[in-house]
């Protein structure tokens, strides 16, 4: 029991130093880095200026300026200048006529080389001296800074996971101290993964907490947000907001700046009911409805459908669907029609009951645009569909 007692105890110390270790580790990094790169770039600085310094020409001009004001082509200009004083039978004219012509030639090809030497070896050493380095050295420091972002947002979901197995230890403790089993037992209630009414029977609610506390966060930050349910946000964050709602302990003020995230998690417990909010039972039928070309029939048979509903699935999905009508109406901002809000959404609210290879095939099906045909239309008419309204217009 001592063993044990030291575990729980060690786990909540490695959780504590984790991000702190992650931390130094990033920052001895990146004192390595900036000792190597300091040495590279004064060679860099150094060998650029010595090769500007072996250059003849003047650098960034064109081939031809260039190779008038090297000192060979001056000399070939004198040569071709001292020509004028000769006979044209002169062997002396005759060497210097060739002397000439062939300092120019020499000069057009160092003009050449030199023009290569400066693009190949000095520019690049001039930016890799004066840019690429420090650009090196600044994105290793914004990685840096991410990582230990991203450490400290796992370490804060590593603390509220710890924090979710406090009545576990609590029970054990109980045990150890007073010998006795479960009677003394705390609960531990959880919200995802649990029926939708087994949740709201044991939190007295109406609406499941994750759907309501997800959808006031929205309300506040959200609407306006483009790509929302559509785009992912940090699985850390989602994670930490998931085991806030499980605990009943969610701060908006933490979470509704990040609306991305919020809305993953709305997501996660839909998708983690163990039966969807429309039900196994209404599986075929919603399809068969949707399928229904007048639309004054197809409305009314959904109207049907959704009667058939439990009363809890009813009221959760009246609530959900009503604030999806809400968000559509901003879709000239965040782009989210209800078309698009169904693909993203639809697999979560309905898929059939089914296992092995049919269960594989059923949840491509029920991820197609047949989903879309039903989810849809619920969305671009609900204030038909749900005419008594309901908690989501308080709001």
């Amino acid at each position: 029991m001592l063993r044990q007692s030291l575990s729980i105890f060690k786990q909540l110390g490695s959780v504590t130093n984790r991000s702190q270790d992650a931390t130094d580790l990033l920052h001895e990094d990146l004192v390595v880095v900036e000792q190597r790169v300091e040495p590279a770039k004064k060679a860099a600085q150094v060998l650029h200026k010595k090769l500007q310094g072996c250059m003849q020409s003047q650098p960034g001009l064109e081939a031809e300026k260039r190779m008038k004001k090297l000192p060979l082509m001056l000399l070939s200009i004198s040569m071709a200048e001292s020509l004028k004083d000769f006979d044209a039978e002169s062997s002396i004219r005759r060497v210097l006529e060739m002397c000439c012509f062939m300092e120019k030639m020499l000069a057009n090809m160092l003009a050449d080389f030199e023009m290569k030497v400066e693009k190949e070896v000095v520019e690049p050493l001039n930016k890799l001296s004066e840019e690429d380095l420090p650009e090196i050295l600044k994105n290793k420091k914004q990685f840096a800074k991410l990582t230990t972002d991203w450490n400290n947002d796992q370490y804060s979901a590593d603390l509220y996971h710890f924090a979710t197995k406090e009545n576990d230890y609590a029970n054990y403790f109980i045990r150890v101290s007073c010998n006795k089993c479960p009677a003394l037992s705390l609960s531990n209630q959880k919200v995802y993964g649990e029926p939708l009414l087994s949740h709201l029977s044991q939190s007295s609610r109406e609406i499941a907490a994750p759907i309501q506390e997800c959808i006031q966060m929205l309300l506040e930050t959200g609407m306006r947000e483009e790509g929302l349910f559509r785009l992912a946000a940090a699985a850390t964050v989602v994670k930490r907001l998931k085991i806030c709602l499980d605990q009943g302990t969610v701060d908006h003020s933490e979470f509704s700046m990040d609306p991305h995230a919020v809305a993953g998690a709305l997501k996660c417990y839909l998708r983690e009911l163990p039966e969807p909010l429309m039900t196994f039972e209404l599986y075929n039928d919603w399809f068969k409805a949707a399928g229904e070309k007048d639309l004054t029939e197809k409305l009314e048979k959904f109207r049907d459908l959704l009667q058939k509903l439990p009363p809890d699935n009813y009221n959760n999905l009246r609530y959900l669907i009503q604030f999806l009508s809400l968000l559509s109406e901003q879709q000239a901002v965040n782009k989210m029609t209800p078309s698009n809000i169904a693909i993203v959404l639809g697999p979560n609210l309905l898929w059939p009951q089914a296992e092995g290879e049919a269960a594989l095939f059923d949840m491509a099906a029920a991820s197609s645009v047949q989903v879309v045909t039903v989810v849809e239309p619920l969305i671009q008419y609900s204030s038909s569909l749900f005419p008594e309204g309901g908690p989501i217009n308080a709001l």
